[in-house]
């Protein structure tokens, strides 16, 4: 695996990158819960079928005890930091993931882990 996938590349993306990548199981809690509170059937099937695709190409990379413990970690450098660490819960365990396994996080949303950049190998979409 060269990098793992944030929620938002796979939310914008049609077809996956061209390159090794994986996903991480907080990921798909993300896409699970999109689907539930769609606004409306259209959109509810459009992420129906977006997930189901997902699911369907990678076999997401579990959050286990040392994902756990780096998340800890992440949380309370951002609370150091003065950012607020309950608020980025799941970008922070989808970025634990990342620095466990050790590959970039590849995102559209760079801003959102801006207060870790110096921490995790960010790569921006």
């Amino acid at each position: 695996m060269a990098v793992l996938l944030d929620t938002s590349v796979l939310i914008a993306a049609e077809k996956g990158p061209d390159e090794d990548a994986a996903i991480s199981v907080v990921s798909l809690a993300e896409l699970h819960f999109g689907v539930l509170i769609a606004r409306d059937e259209e959109t509810r099937a459009l992420r129906t079928r977006r997930l189901g695709a997902i699911e369907a190409h990678f076999d997401a990379l579990p959050f286990h005890a040392a994902a756990a413990r780096e998340c800890g970690r992440l949380h309370a450098l951002v609370a150091q930091r003065g950012g607020a660490p309950r608020r980025r819960a799941m970008d922070l365990a989808i970025a634990a993931t990342a620095n466990v396994h050790g590959v970039p996080l590849l995102t559209y949303n760079t801003k959102d882990f801006q207060i870790i950049a110096d921490k995790i190998a960010l790569r921006e979409a």
